[in-house]
């Protein structure tokens, strides 16, 4: 049981940084914008943050500057979709290609490098508390300012009224500038918001999980978040608990790399995205259906509540402003 416990834990903790990077996606979806540069500029984002980190001695210097750069990204991505009326999709991908390469070549002096990384920060009496205190409240400030991301999240989108109208402009740009919305304004800020986040996801994987920094040191990673967006129905918490599951298959696939040593190590390493993708796929609307389709009624009404998603009416979509 205390084995289980620790392998919990360590799957919250080396989540954290996707959860990042989702929540940060799915704020910007909501608002209507497709930030598809995910893998590159966290990628970027984790390269400068440790470089910054390693620079300085300071690891909230190396957060600030992964943060920066996300959003500097997500900037350039808000101006040619919205500004510009440029498709966001060819942008983003065209953004990626960039960030990464400049990742490689920036990033060149401190590959291997050992360099400053989070301390546990184990909170006094909650972290003995059994089962709920090693998972919860015996990890790192990263982990813990990903909980509290995720549940910031959720009450802005829907429990505050600045939240409604963040759907509003997501769902229904022109009905929110009716209600006196800058829908133009208001996408700019949460993608900006949006990109930061990734950016501090990205900081988060070379100073928290991946120590260091190495080329391509985060690959992957941006593509698994924008499925797991999706995955979770643009819903910061379902989102959580995508990255979470995400997180679970690379354990289970480092644990079963070293139980079967004769098959080759990058099948396990590529089974956890696969695995994601078939997941992705399974819970789609047509393949959901399908599968609730042999359950009962009650049963598959609830799984279907809890589960399906919809992307918001108006994601990618231009709007003029009169």
């Amino acid at each position: 049981m205390e084995t289980l416990i620790r392998l919990l834990a360590s799957i919250v903790a080396d989540s954290a940084p996707l959860v990042f990077a989702v929540t940060g996606e799915t704020i910007s979806e909501k608002a209507g914008v497709i930030n598809l540069s995910l893998d590159g500029s966290m990628m970027l984002a984790a390269m400068v943050g440790f470089a910054a980190a390693y620079t300085s001695g300071d690891l909230t210097l190396g957060f600030l500057a992964g943060m920066i750069v996300g959003a500097l990204v997500a900037l350039v991505v808000a101006f040619a979709g919205i500004t510009l009326k440029r498709d966001q999709v060819a942008v983003g991908f065209i953004l990626t290609l960039l960030c990464t390469d400049l990742s490689s070549f920036l990033g060149t002096p401190y590959v291997r490098v050992p360099g400053p990384s989070v301390s546990p920060a184990p909170i006094p009496l909650l972290s003995e508390v059994p089962l709920f205190g090693p998972l919860l409240f015996d990890q790192n400030m990263v982990t813990y300012l990903s909980f509290l991301v995720v549940a910031a999240t959720w009450l802005w989108m829907f429990k505050t009224q600045q939240g409604l109208m963040l759907q509003g402009v997501g769902e229904r740009p022109a009905a929110a500038f009716a209600r006196g919305a800058n829908v133009q304004r208001l996408r700019y800020a949460y993608t900006l918001l949006g990109g930061a986040l990734v950016g501090f996801g990205g900081a988060a994987f070379s100073l928290s999980v991946k120590l260091g920094w190495s080329y391509h040191h985060t690959q992957g990673f941006g593509w698994i978040a924008l499925a797991i967006v999706i995955f979770g129905g643009w819903h910061p918490v379902r989102g959580a608990i995508g990255a979470y599951l995400f997180g679970a298959l690379q354990t289970l696939g480092s644990q079963l790399q070293s139980t079967f040593t004769s098959v080759p190590i990058q099948i396990f390493q590529v089974a956890p995205f696969a695995l994601m993708i078939v997941v992705l796929l399974i819970t789609n609307n047509e393949g959901l259906d399908r599968l609730l389709a042999y359950l009962p009624r009650d049963t598959a009404r609830l799984i279907s509540r809890i589960i399906r998603g919809r992307a918001p009416a108006a994601l990618g979509t231009n709007f003029q402003q009169e």
